[in-house]
C-alpha cells in the first residue's frame, strides 16, 4: 500500500514537510541528537530562512530535507512521497526530478567548464544532448553567465562559481531549492547577485529553503525558523521576527 501525505494546511500545498524528526550521530554515551524531534512544513513558493548558532541543526535539517541524510525516526515528505521510507532508487529520482540543491562550497567538478557542470545532472536523467544544451545554456542566462560557459572554475570568480552551482540546481526546474549557507563565501556585492537570483527564482514559484548565519540573507525571506539544540525554537514571519538578534 502507498503512504499518502498528511492533510495539508488549509488553502495552501506543502512543498516540503518534516514530522517529528530525529537525527542521531553514533551511539550510547556518543550519541548526538543533531535533530530532536522536528516538525515543519513549507508551503509551496515560500521563502523560508533557518537560522541558529552553530551545531543547532540546521544544516542536518536541510540534508534531511533533501534525503541527503536519512532521519533516524520521523517522516520527511516531498510533496505527496515520503522520502524517508523510499529505497534508494526512488529516492535518487524524487531528489533527482524535484529538489535543487546548492551547497556553501560550490562542488563544481574542476576539469568541467561551466556549461558542463550545469547539464551534468540532465545527463543523470537522460536527457537528449539537444535538450540539455538549450536548457544548460537556458540556466546560466538566467544566472548572468551564458557568456562564461566554456571557462573552467579556476578562471571563473568565488560568486560566479556559485551561481554556476545555483544555475545547476535549477536546471532540473526542481519545485523545491535547499541552500546551504550560500552566501558564506561571498563578498557583500556577490552576496546581492546571488540573493537577487534566488528572489526571482522564487517569484516564478520555486520553495527556497535557505540555511544561513547572516542576519541580512534572512531578512529576504518570508519566514525564519530558529533552531537550538536541534529543536525548532521559534519560526516567525521576517516582518515580525528579531532578524538582527539572531546572527552571532
Amino acid at each position: 500500500m502507498t503512504a499518502t501525505a498528511p492533510a495539508p494546511t488549509p488553502q495552501s500545498t506543502i512543498a516540503s514537510r518534516a514530522v517529528d524528526v530525529m537525527k542521531i550521530y553514533g551511539t550510547g554515551d556518543t550519541a548526538v541528537h543533531a535533530l530532536d524531534g522536528v516538525s515543519v512544513d513549507f508551503v509551496s513558493g515560500q521563502f523560508a530562512a533557518i537560522m541558529g548558532p552553530s551545531g543547532s541543526g540546521k544544516s542536518t535539517l536541510l540534508h534531511c530535507l533533501a534525503g541527503l541524510d536519512r532521519v533516524t525516526s520521523g517522516e520527511v515528505w516531498l510533496g505527496d512521497v515520503d522520502i524517508s521510507s523510499a529505497n534508494e532508487k526512488h529516492l535518487t529520482l524524487v531528489r533527482r526530478d524535484r529538489i535543487g540543491f546548492v551547497f556553501q562550497a560550490y562542488n563544481l567538478l574542476p576539469r568541467s567548464t561551466a556549461f558542463r557542470n550545469v547539464e551534468l545532472p540532465l545527463v543523470y536523467a537522460g536527457v537528449s544532448a539537444r535538450e540539455r544544451r538549450g536548457r544548460a545554456l537556458e540556466a546560466l542566462g538566467e544566472v548572468g553567465l551564458a557568456d562564461r560557459a566554456h571557462h573552467l572554475p579556476t578562471q571563473l570568480s568565488g560568486g560566479e562559481q556559485q551561481r554556476v552551482a545555483i544555475a545547476r540546481a535549477l536546471v532540473v526546474h526542481p519545485s523545491v531549492v535547499l541552500l546551504d549557507e550560500p552566501t558564506g563565501n561571498l563578498d557583500s556585492a556577490s552576496a546581492e547577485e546571488v540573493l537577487t537570483i534566488l528572489e526571482r527564482v522564487n517569484r516564478q514559484g520555486a520553495t527556497m529553503v535557505i540555511v544561513t548565519h547572516s542576519s541580512e540573507v534572512a531578512s529576504r525571506a518570508a519566514r525564519v525558523l530558529r533552531l537550538a539544540d536541534g529543536q525548532v525554537v521559534a519560526d516567525e514571519p521576517v516582518d515580525h521576527a528579531l532578524v538582527l538578534a539572531s546572527a552571532p
